[in-house]
């Protein structure tokens, strides 16, 4: 398996641990991946996605607010509710 997130492409990059003598040692590092179960068009897939692609996603996908619960948080300023016409 890949460490590649499958929607950005995010992967393994290299560098060094430096300790405070300066001493570098080789260090890896790797993207924060988790399996996720997305739907695309009515297909459920399973992915590895970074969390800042899961975060997106969340968001982008988050469903709407129905209307009768909206109403009834913020009723109107005037005492009458839209519903009792």
């Amino acid at each position: 398996m890949a460490m590649k997130c499958a929607n950005c492409g995010k992967g393994v990059m290299y560098g060094h641990n430096v300790s405070h003598a300066k001493n570098r040692t080789r260090k890896i590092f790797k993207p924060n991946l988790h399996k996720a179960r997305i739907k695309l068009g009515g297909i459920t897939k399973t992915m590895k996605l970074c969390t800042k692609c899961l975060r997106v996603w969340k968001i982008a996908v988050k469903p709407a607010v129905p209307v009768e619960a909206s109403i009834e948080k913020n009723p109107p300023a005037g005492g009458e509710t839209p519903l009792a016409a």
